[in-house]
């Protein structure tokens, strides 16, 4: 086990509420594997004379930032990426069926925050593995909906276009598919796939394009595949870091 955040002392997870106030992961694991420490992806304590801006955190500044973040973000206070990120965020949304505890969810929240996806959504069992995340939860929007007719209401009551995601009879190549700007992806689980009334709910159902043996890939790789197609669509990659 590596050392956990230094400036994450309140266990608090701002940005992973959902809208009933409870926090869909539960309360913050042990120390995860995200923090490598100084000299990996980490920086030691900032050379006098400090910056002067709230957003900076006192104890990143004296003791150094182990935090995985990209450089813009060293010694931040979590609350000041979170918020700066809010600023940053693509009006894409990412949804996986949590039915079977599904080990990759932590990938697909990694990835979510990779790409500045708005919000995750988890629909099903409220717990879920966090240890692929690699603490990226703590930046993302997390919201969790006990089945999936309370992901499509939430979907039809924001406006966004829920894609399903699967290799399906009748589905459609994301490779030359027009994905909706306003979009929700949604997964299913990796063994079972999307459930009937998740593909039934879905205005559009598109497949990756595959050439091997297998009949499927990873649900988190197609997850990635999925927001990186969205991403060569619609954002604006000056922006990008």
């Amino acid at each position: 086990m590596t050392a956990p955040e230094a400036a994450d002392s309140d266990g608090a997870n701002p940005s992973g509420a959902d809208p009933g106030g409870a926090d869909p992961s539960g309360p913050d694991p042990e120390p995860g594997p995200t923090e490598w420490g100084t000299g990996r992806v980490g920086v030691g304590p900032h050379p006098r004379p400090w910056p002067i801006d709230d957003r900076f955190d006192p104890q990143l500044l004296a003791n150094g930032d182990a935090r995985n973040v990209v450089d813009h973000y060293r010694y931040w206070r979590r609350e000041a990426i979170v918020a700066d990120l809010d600023r940053r965020r693509h009006p894409l949304h990412v949804a996986i069926e949590n039915f079977a505890h599904d080990a990759n969810i932590g990938t697909v929240v990694r990835t979510a925050n990779a790409f500045a996806v708005h919000g995750v959504h988890i629909v099903g069992r409220r717990r879920w593995n966090r240890r692929g995340a690699m603490v990226t939860d703590r930046y993302q929007h997390l919201s969790h909906h006990p089945d999936v007719a309370s992901l499509l209401a939430f979907a039809g009551g924001t406006g966004l276009t829920v894609v399903a995601v699967d290799n399906l009879p009748g589905s459609v190549p994301i490779e030359t598919a027009e994905l909706p700007r306003q979009c929700l992806l949604l997964f299913g689980g990796e063994s079972a796939g999307l459930t009937e009334e998740a593909r039934a709910g879905a205005a559009l159902t598109v497949s990756i394009a595959q050439f091997g043996s297998t009949r499927s890939i990873n649900v988190g790789v197609a997850a990635g595949i999925a927001m990186h197609a969205w991403i060569r669509r619609h954002a604006d990659l000056t922006t990008a870091w």
